[in-house]
């Protein structure tokens, strides 16, 4: 069970994660989060070091939820290749989705820290590589299985496939519109049909 100082900082973290996500850091004021979270700042200071430690606790939090949900996705199926279709396909509903965390918080908080914070920046990138591993590592399973091509580079294509994604997910937020996630998600199913498929 869990205590009341680590209960009230899952609080704190819940309701700060999605105002992070959505401003940006420096946007995000001390007296946001005290009005949000109804705490006093020595409460939430009580609880993080500084803001900067509050922004990194809550980008992990909200990127560990995201990957929770892929990950409960691809168990759907025990197939490499299908995994990499699981993929669009969870990224193709990832819209409203995302709207629940705030907006997408790799590319949210990537963009944010690029200018202002090296330390939130390497959290980001971090996550970016871990990412691109565990997709690189379903390509290599895929080649092991003989289900994708042995002619593949797992990394180069676990690469490709996280930057078409990021880019669907900024012109899908910047212009309103699902139509850019459902068709480059269409894109990523047919490239892995005609160009991985084994």
């Amino acid at each position: 069970m869990q205590t009341k100082a680590e209960l009230t900082k899952v609080f704190i973290l819940e309701t700060v994660a999605p105002i992070f996500n959505k401003n940006g850091y420096a946007a995000t004021s001390m007296s946001d989060i005290t009005k949000a979270t109804g705490l006093t700042k020595g409460a939430i200071y009580g609880n993080f070091k500084n803001k900067e430690a509050l922004a990194i606790s809550a980008f992990k939090f909200t990127v560990k939820r995201l990957m929770k949900h892929i990950s409960s996705h691809l168990e759907l199926s025990d197939s490499p290749i299908q995994k990499l279709f699981l993929i669009s396909d969870f990224y193709g509903n990832y819209y409203d989705f995302s709207k629940k965390l705030g907006g997408c918080p790799v590319l949210n908080i990537g963009v944010d820290a690029n200018n202002q914070n090296t330390l939130l920046l390497k959290n980001v990138k971090m996550v970016i590589e871990k990412i691109q591993d565990q997709v690189a590592a379903i390509i290599e399973n895929g080649i092991e299985a003989g289900e994708i091509s042995t002619e593949i580079n797992a990394m180069q294509y676990a690469k490709r496939l996280d930057t078409m994604i990021q880019g669907a997910i900024f012109m899908t937020y910047t212009m309103d519109d699902e139509f850019y996630m459902k068709d480059t998600m269409n894109q990523i199913d047919q490239m892995i049909h005609n160009e991985l498929k084994a």
